[in-house]
């Protein structure tokens, strides 16, 4: 298992270096610049500007300085747009935020639509089958930017019961919408992912033999079933995670939580780099990271994968 762990550890790390080289080049082979504007700044202004920051420098350069200062400090640089704030400080503010109500949202999200998944296949063509996917249907065609306004003129223009946005330190009544919101459209994607892998492992032949054998029906899901139906659902869980706990710009937008999913936007509207390669890093090494663990669990789930 220490090898195997070693093994994917080894590519993962080359992996965000090559992510960030090539964000880095992408950014800047859009044309202008953070401080380019409708009104020009006179050209020593705008030198002077630029070799504060160091963007007078070769790229190679620029891109060692910067790697250099993130492997050593852990050190995003300064905002190009936002004066006296760093890229450090822009994601330690909205981070928090964000992983609070998407991480409810991935508990909420897994147990529902892992249950519903379940249950579909167990009873599968009944009442309860019917039930489960067409719900999972329904939250699959209603996404976020059209749930999120739905609940705010249901649950705060119609009944009055919750506060139609802000953060107030993550009460838990600024909570529910977000969360819900948020965790739908991936409930639904669990659900039928869970029910069509249960269903092909309950028509395998050695959950047949378990059958035969008199096992309970009970032992025969439990321990025979579920860990190999589990296997194609953790690919999903991985990128579904990072997906929600990086929160959504129509959550921030919407219910003005004060995630970092409106810095992205904002970040990209306004060219500054910096805090769109903070943000990049952060998303593709939460990604990479959440592969990583998928990977693990793989190797836990059948021990087959390590070799």
């Amino acid at each position: 298992m220490l090898n195997y762990t070693f093994r994917r550890v080894l590519v993962a790390i080359p992996t965000l270096l090559i992510l960030i080289a090539v964000s880095f080049f992408l950014m800047r082979a859009a044309p202008g610049g953070p401080f380019t504007s409708e009104r020009t700044l006179p050209a020593q202004v705008l030198a002077n500007i630029n070799a504060k920051y160091g963007l007078d420098q070769p790229l190679y350069m620029q891109l060692w300085n910067y790697i250099t200062d993130i492997v050593l400090h852990f050190d995003f640089g300064p905002s190009f747009k936002y004066k006296d704030r760093t890229v450090n400080e822009i994601i330690a503010q909205g981070f928090p935020i964000t992983f609070k109500y998407g991480g409810i949202s991935f508990i909420v999200a897994t147990l529902v639509g892992g249950t519903l998944g379940i249950v579909a296949a167990i009873r599968q063509n009944t009442i309860i089958d019917y039930f489960a996917v067409g719900i999972s249907i329904g939250a699959q065609v209603l996404p976020n930017f059209v749930m999120a306004p739905l609940l705010v003129w249901l649950f705060t223009l119609t009944l009055h019961w919750l506060p139609g946005g802000g953060w107030e330190g993550g009460a838990w009544r600024n909570l529910i919408m977000p969360v819900i919101a948020l965790s739908t459209s991936y409930m639904a994607s669990i659900a039928r992912i869970t029910r069509s892998s249960m269903l092909e492992v309950l028509n395998s032949n050695y959950i047949r033999t378990a059958r035969a054998k008199g096992l309970p029906e009970r032992v025969v899901i439990l321990r025979h079933a579920l860990k190999p139906a589990l296997i194609p659902l953790i690919s999903y869980l991985s990128l579904a995670f990072v997906g929600m706990i990086t929160g959504s710009l129509i959550i921030d937008a919407i219910f003005s939580t004060g995630g970092i999913g409106k810095s992205f936007v904002n970040s990209a509207f306004n060219r500054d780099y910096s805090v769109m390669m903070g943000l990049t890093i952060l998303v593709g090494g939460l990604t990479i990271l959440f592969a990583l663990v998928a990977d693990l669990l793989y190797a836990l789930v059948d021990p087959k994968i390590r070799y």
